[in-house]
């Protein structure tokens, strides 16, 4: 049964050495972050499974000890989901990216609560199968903690990764109501075409959370909420 859930953005700027001289802009994303996972860790799980955005060929389970790495964004920085080993169970897979800066995240708050383990989930899936994903995972355990990567709208400027769209700023604000509240229905409710053009990456995975808390009776809190880049981040933490 689902604890608690934190949800944050996912993009590999929150890593310091991938960010270089602008690791200070996100200064404030990465606290709330932390302050996220302190409360991930205070539910006491015994599961924490990692939800994040994908593409299609990386759409699966990861389990704890997966590596991934930022080599592909000009770092030498590799990191491993959770604090198990090197995992025998799916050799030559890493971790995509959004699975990656969760797990840096964990081992910048020396995370040693619970097992991890790791579910990436492509974007064309649809809210349903999303949901039933959640379900799944949520049912894995006991007491379940989701960590939930994903990025609001690239659209938010004229020089954000999708340029500017209009709508994009009434998206990322339902998105931002719905984590800061716990609203699994408006969740659930996402237009997954709309995402898809606004370029939302955290639309499947959020559609996961809602499947997780349903009947959860959780309650949430919004810790943070910009549009650096001309992207939609937002930092949430349900229990």
């Amino acid at each position: 049964m689902l604890v608690a859930a934190a949800a944050c953005p996912c993009p590999p700027l929150l890593v310091p050495e991938v960010a270089a001289g602008a690791a200070p802009e996100l200064a404030a994303a990465r606290d709330a972050c932390a302050d996220a996972l302190g409360v991930l860790a205070a539910s006491r799980p015994d599961l924490l499974v990692v939800v994040g955005p994908a593409e299609e060929a990386a759409h699966g389970s990861y389990p704890e000890g997966t590596p991934g790495s930022f080599h592909g964004f000009g770092v030498d920085l590799g990191v491993r989901l959770g604090q198990g080993g090197a995992s025998a169970a799916s050799p030559g897979r890493a971790l995509p990216p959004s699975l990656s800066v969760a797990a840096w995240l964990l081992e910048r708050t020396d995370w040693s609560h619970a097992s991890v383990e790791g579910l990436a989930v492509a974007e064309p899936l649809t809210g349903e199968r999303c949901r039933a994903a959640g379900a799944r995972a949520a049912g894995r355990a006991a007491r379940v903690a989701l960590l939930v990567m994903g990025d609001g709208s690239a659209c938010r400027t004229l020089k954000a990764p999708g340029y500017l769209d209009e709508r994009s700023a009434d998206f990322d604000a339902a998105v931002a109501r719905a984590l800061g509240t716990a609203d699994v229905a408006a969740l659930r409710a996402l237009d997954a075409g709309l995402a898809r053009e606004l370029k939302a990456s955290g639309r499947a995975p959020w559609q996961v959370l809602a499947g997780a808390a349903e009947d959860a009776g959780l309650g949430g809190a919004l810790l943070y909420e910009d549009a650096p880049y001309g992207v939609g981040y937002v930092v949430a933490a349900w229990s």
